[in-house]
């Protein structure tokens, strides 16, 4: 799900949907308007479930969408290999997840953990 606001409300640690990805906003710069033109924003991000950086460009008052970020809890059900099911605490659907290199020794049947859920995506929350 997803909102739709002005580019000149944003601010940086928000979220931003840019090429249909959530985006969590690094930088904001404005330029100063011209002679015959509006103030400008540059704003860079990086994308919530695939890291990658990206960077747009448009008018202050240009309208563009927000993303609807949840933070929610999983219990893990089950491992097998580099995924796990996780179970909602409050809605008691079943997905899977990848589990992270490195973060292996975080799982263990029966614990909670924390995911975040925008656009129909999941990742886990273990920063």
């Amino acid at each position: 799900m997803k909102e739709q606001t002005e580019v000149g409300k944003l601010k940086e640690g928000r979220y931003v949907v840019v090429d249909d990805e959530p985006c969590k906003i690094q930088g904001i710069s404005i330029s100063k308007p011209g002679k015959h033109g509006a103030a400008k924003a540059r704003i860079d991000v990086v994308g919530i479930f695939d890291g990658v950086k990206r960077s747009i460009v448009q008018p202050v008052s240009a309208k563009t969408y927000v993303p609807i970020v949840e933070r929610k809890s999983g219990q893990v059900i089950s491992i097998s290999g580099t995924t796990a099911s996780l179970m909602d605490m409050k809605e008691y659907t079943n997905f899977d997840v990848e589990i992270p290199e490195g973060k292996a020794g975080v799982f263990e049947v029966g614990k909670e953990l924390p995911y975040i859920e925008s656009m129909g995506k999941r990742k886990l929350d273990l920063d």
